[in-house]
This record gives structure tokens, C-alpha cells and sequence, in this order.
């Protein structure tokens, strides 16, 4: 296993954190599990035992150290738990940042910025595949038929704009749900449309805070939510 991620040791990850989390991946992996990509923190000060992050075709894989090192703490999300992904580039790295569908906000920071780039790359493709399931199938026969070819040039196009974005990443489901209405903006706040989508990232998680403080109630939280991811 040690050779198959020597590949990533030229992109500024730590070789012994490298080393200490494939020598316990090989009892974490499950049957048909392949790891996709390893990120490590790399803080301005010395950090004997930084956090990593672990990329795999079924899940996240969150890996902090603990008792000096001797043993580690695991936290893992499935693709189909996760609702959204981002990447902010700040002065000292990036931070990595994605949301469930139970509105839980994970993040890791000090990740250097050509490893966060690599996993939000392949974060990307993992949740793509989970909402075009066709495209792993057997490929579709030409027919005479032009409509088709216009159709999947399209879609070709969709996809590559979406890569080159950066921009957040939400599954595609049919939204069946009604909410009450939005209260009225305060006077001199800025409008959602004018908020980057890391500020409404941010925004969405001061009213889950607001929420569990017990100071809005659930619908509220429910038709906040709406709105911003309206504008994601």
C-alpha cells in the first residue's frame, strides 16, 4: 500500500503522517474501497501530529491524532451524506470545508493549497457520480438521431464549467418541501444575492448556531436555509 501513495509526497504532504495513516488504512478500507487522496495539515509552527484527511470512492475519512501520537481518532462521512463542498484559500493554505445532509459543517485547515484543490477536484467527481449514475453504465449506442448528440454536448458543457468554478457542490434532488417565508431583511444588511458563497456558507451555519441556542424556531432555520441555498 506504501507504494501506491508515494505519488502524493511530492505535493508537501508530511512522509510520516503519510506513513502513520496507510499503516492503519489497510483495517479501515472496506471491500472495493480505493483511496482516492491524503491531505495533510502543515501549520506555520511545528506540529508533531497533524490532522489528515482521507479521500476514498465510498467515503471522507477525517484522522486526527491523539495521545502523542500513539493512537488515532477516525471520523468517517459517506458520499451520499454529503450535501456540499468548499475550498477557501487563505494566506497560510486553505481551508477544506463540507456540509451533510444533516447539517453538520466539518472543516480542516492549514491544508496546503495544491492538496486542497486535489481533494475538492475529487470530492467533485465522487458527488457527480452519485447524480449521474448513467454515465458509469455501458456507453449509449449512436443513433441517427441528432437531438441526442446536442443533448450530451451540453451536458459536456455543464460539467466543465463546473470543474473550473470552484464554486459549492449540491447533489440534485427535487425539492418537494414547502417553508414559511423568509422575515423581512433588516434595513442597511446586505442582500444574499451580493454574498460570496463562502460568506453564504458562513451565514447559513450563524442560523443552525441561532437554531440550536433555541433562539428562532425550526421553521425559521427551515426557510433560511432555503433561500441561501437558492443563491449557492
Amino acid at each position: 500500500m506504501k507504494e501506491q501513495f508515494k505519488k502524493f509526497l511530492n505535493e508537501e504532504q508530511d512522509p510520516k503522517a503519510i506513513e502513520k495513516i496507510t499503516s492503519k488504512l489497510n483495517d479501515l478500507l472496506m471491500k472495493g474501497e480505493e483511496v482516492g487522496y491524503i491531505a495533510v495539515q502543515k501549520k506555520p509552527a511545528i506540529t508533531v501530529f497533524p490532522d489528515s484527511i482521507v479521500l476514498t470512492n465510498k467515503r471522507i475519512i477525517i484522522c486526527k491524532p491523539k495521545n502523542l501520537g500513539l493512537s488515532m481518532d477516525f471520523t468517517d462521512y459517506t458520499w451520499d451524506d454529503i450535501a456540499s463542498t468548499f475550498v477557501k484559500e487563505n494566506i497560510l493554505g486553505s481551508e477544506f470545508s463540507f456540509g451533510t445532509k444533516t447539517d453538520l459543517a466539518i472543516s480542516i485547515d492549514y491544508i496546503p493549497k495544491i492538496q486542497a484543490r486535489k481533494i475538492y477536484t475529487y470530492a467533485k467527481e465522487q458527488l457527480d457520480l452519485l447524480k449521474n449514475p448513467v454515465s458509469n453504465t455501458a456507453p449509449v449506442q449512436e443513433t441517427a438521431e441528432p437531438v441526442f448528440e446536442e443533448e450530451a454536448e451540453e451536458i459536456e458543457e455543464v460539467e466543465t464549467e463546473e470543474v473550473t468554478s470552484f464554486a459549492e457542490i449540491l447533489p440534485a434532488a427535487p425539492v418537494t418541501e414547502t417553508y414559511e417565508p423568509l422575515p423581512t431583511q433588516p434595513a442597511g444588511e446586505r442582500k444574499l444575492s451580493d454574498l460570496s458563497k463562502e460568506e453564504l456558507f458562513d451565514k447559513l451555519q450563524n442560523y443552525k448556531k441561532l437554531l440550536d441556542n433555541g433562539l428562532i424556531m425550526q421553521g425559521e432555520y427551515d426557510a433560511y436555509k432555503k433561500e441561501i441555498l437558492s443563491y449557492m
